[in-house]
């Protein structure tokens, strides 16, 4: 497969390797110093394009590619307010834009975990439930993509917890219908997320320790790799 790199950091570098390794070849390679090449991605020859940029180029970087008609995997984060004019984008041009807050293999069955485990709490008002992720201190958006899809999950499965809070919990204490999700931003840390619950008795806990980029980036190409024949706005969490 012939992919385009949109994004060339740590995360673009990372996927760049994990590609050849499976025989893919890297067609472009587009970071801030060359953003003009953004717009000659189809004569490069590439057959989808991998974004990992940033909430603010995000759109912009999704309407270049789409009007290129090429297939886009996106693992920024922080864009979701604009998920209905994305995915209005993408029907428009009859695209085809996989995305995750998170590639990695092993937080998609993390969310697994949670959505069930959301379920069989809900019978037991004994336990509160919260939420705590770190990342490294380069991260552009607190809390993470991933700590907020967690908390979306629990908030579908648990019907204790109706909203989530972070920032407004700096001036007073949550609320019994509120989820908590705390985050941590500090040196290099790849990514930690966990959701406990909590009683008087005792706490349960399910979490994922990140320690490399690696399965960030393999879970990103392999999403490359089931695009073929697809079409439309879809989770990562689908196509696996």
């Amino acid at each position: 497969m012939k992919i385009a790199l949109l994004g060339y950091g740590k995360m673009g570098q990372a996927i760049e390797k994990e590609a050849e390794a499976r025989g893919h070849e890297i067609m472009a390679r587009i970071d801030r110093h060359n953003l003009e090449e953004r717009g000659a991605l189809a004569s490069s020859g590439a057959e989808v394009v991998i974004e990992f940029t940033h909430p603010d180029s995000f759109m912009e970087n999704a309407r270049i590619v789409m009007d290129q008609g090429i297939p886009m995997i996106s693992g920024t984060t922080g864009w979701h307010a604009q998920r209905e004019a994305l995915a209005e984008l993408v029907r428009s041009k009859q695209g085809c834009l996989v995305y995750s807050s998170n590639f990695s293999i092993g937080v998609n069955l993390l969310f697994k975990l949670n959505q069930a485990l959301a379920r069989l709490m809900d019978p037991h008002p004994q336990y509160d439930c919260f939420i705590e992720e770190q990342h490294h201190r380069h991260k552009a958006d607190a809390p993470s993509g991933t700590a907020v899809s967690l908390g979306k999950q629990v908030l579908d499965g648990l019907g204790r917890k109706e909203t989530l809070a972070t920032e407004e919990l700096r001036s007073r204490p949550p609320r019994p219908e509120e989820l908590s999700i705390g985050y941590v931003r500090s040196g290099e840390i790849i990514g930690y997320h966990k959701v406990s619950y909590t009683s008087d008795i005792d706490t349960l806990t399910i979490e994922h320790r990140a320690h490399n980029r690696r399965g960030f980036a393999l879970g990103a190409v392999v999403a490359a790799e089931k695009l073929p024949g697809k079409q439309g706005l879809i989770a990562f969490s689908e196509l696996l």
